[in-house]
């Protein structure tokens, strides 16, 4: 079993693996080698029968305040260039299998776009989000400008990005930021109660539904609509389909095998 250091990664449980960033003392500052664990344990994740589901997580007080600014000072451009982050960036994002975040308190920089890079949002009342590297002079580097203009538009994300200010969860509920908004303390318990109803249903299925979504932002309406037709086209040749099929028939909960 892989040791991990910067994150916590569970047992799977009815389906569904919890990952916590862990560097308390860093308010869980996104250094590449926590960004390089991250993506090991997705990876494995992947391959790994007994998850269907995942759920990231932070602190009570800090799901991620950023990218490891001390790290960053010490990269020239050819740092950056070298840099392995980009690597470990395309591992979290290519991740097959629902993947949630759930947020508390401070999602900033890095933790933002990170939580960007998770299928669906579930934020505390106490949780922050913002995009500040205007205030150190940069821009965001994974992703924060591109999606987060498709995640609450041109004119938010302008805001967020050009001022360095953050938004409340109402505010990032409303513009569509995040799915669903809780009580703080119970904000982990509802991302994985959510997770353990996604992780239910058929891993195949699944899967062909996250890519045909992900495909929507970078192709036309037309090659959309005919991706989603041959994945309603593939999903009839499934064992699942059957099982779920017969289950609705029989007034009984389905059995779904991945098959």
């Amino acid at each position: 079993m892989t040791a991990y250091s910067d994150i916590q990664v569970d047992t799977p449980y009815n389906g569904v693996q919890l990952i916590r960033l862990n560097r308390p003392d860093a308010h869980n500052a996104l250094r590449t080698a926590l960004l390089g664990e991250l993506a090991t344990a997705l990876a494995a994740a992947a391959e790994d029968k007994r998850v269907r589901a995942v759920v990231i997580t932070g602190s009570e007080k800090v799901f991620a305040a950023g990218a490891d600014i001390k790290e960053m000072a010490a990269l020239d451009a050819v740092g950056l260039w070298k840099d392995q982050r980009p690597q470990h960036w395309q591992t979290i994002r290519s991740f097959s299998k629902p993947l949630i975040a759930s947020v508390n308190g401070y999602c900033l920089g890095g933790g933002m776009e990170l939580a960007m890079h998770a299928d669906m949002i579930i934020a505390g009342e106490d949780a922050r989000f913002g995009q500040p590297e205007i205030n150190l002079g940069i821009i965001p580097g994974a992703g924060g400008t591109q999606r987060l203009v498709r995640s609450v538009g041109k004119a938010l994300a302008m805001k967020l990005v050009l001022s360095g200010e953050f938004i409340n969860a109402r505010e990032a509920l409303a513009a569509g930021l995040v799915a669903e908004v809780t009580q703080p303390e119970l904000t982990l318990k509802r991302a994985t109660a959510l997770a353990e109803t996604i992780a239910s249903k058929s891993p195949i299925a699944l899967r062909l539904a996250k890519e045909a979504i992900l495909a929507s932002y970078e192709t036309p309406l037309s090659q959309g609509l005919e991706l989603e037709r041959k994945a309603f086209l593939f999903l009839a040749a499934t064992q699942d389909r059957q099982e779920g099929i017969d289950a609705f028939l029989e007034k009984r909960p389905p059995q779904f095998t991945g098959q």
